[in-house]
């Protein structure tokens, strides 16, 4: 594995989504690196990182643990989340030593409705830059990214870059559920962060049924954004995860 370290302080530890790599915090690395030591790695079957030795999440979630356990990381540390990274760090907060708490964003995993009502292009079909950057721009349009005037050259380039070193399949672990199974079983303190405007979750209904009734949960919708909320709205996200981090 390929692990980015900055700041220093209480450690830190940002988990990427499906078709990502480290570029997914790029808006969120220096605010939270001001205050922490911010763990910023791209997992097993993405990014720079090789491949995991499976196909499914427990395999991504040991090899995980064991580059983790290579790190000097002493002491307790926060996980953060985002999209499928949103379900592994669930998963990974029973796993590794130390876990303080637990903040999603966008997490997959919740088994509840998706939204999305514009189908992605093929990237891999476009042929030629300038139809490959137009493939680019509806999907981030389509899937990441609500106001179309936060599509911007930074989103496009780390889109781009993570989907095309993706070789892990997570979209179908994302669906088949276990969220609420993995939270339950962590029995920590939770965040769970939604854009307003996410489509691949209907975000009451899902705060609803992993947040009510339950001690030591929070949960926020993030209004005008969608499901790529820690970039769109970077400065709202880097407030309340640093806020969080702080409690």
């Amino acid at each position: 594995m390929v692990w980015r370290r900055f700041g220093s302080g209480p450690d830190v530890l940002l988990v990427h989504g499906g078709h990502g790599s480290w570029l997914h915090w790029v808006r969120n690395i220096e605010a939270l690196s001001a205050r922490h030591t911010v763990w910023v790695p791209d997992l097993p079957g993405y990014g720079a990182s090789g491949d995991p030795v499976g196909t499914d999440l427990p395999a991504l979630v040991e090899a995980v643990a064991a580059g983790f356990a290579q790190l000097p990381c002493v002491g307790d540390i926060d996980l953060v989340g985002f999209s499928f990274g949103g379900l592994t760090a669930s998963h990974l907060a029973s796993r590794l030593p130390g876990v303080r708490g637990l903040a999603l964003l966008g997490p997959g995993g919740h088994g509840g409705t998706r939204r999305q009502t514009i189908a992605l292009v093929d990237w891999r079909r476009a042929e030629g830059a300038e139809a490959l950057a137009a493939a680019m721009q509806q999907n981030v349009a389509a899937f990441m990214i609500a106001d179309p005037v936060k599509v911007d050259a930074l989103a496009l380039l780390a889109y781009t870059e993570s989907c095309r070193d993706t070789r892990f399949r997570s979209k179908q672990i994302s669906r088949a559920g276990g969220l609420g199974e993995a939270l339950d079983r962590f029995g920590g303190p939770v965040l769970v962060a939604f854009g307003e405007h996410d489509v691949t979750a209907d975000p009451p209904a899902v705060l609803a049924s992993l947040i009510d009734g339950r001690d030591g949960r929070r949960g926020e919708i993030v209004p005008g954004a969608g499901h790529w909320v820690q970039y769109e709205a970077d400065a709202a996200i880097n407030a309340l995860l640093l806020a969080w981090l702080a409690r």
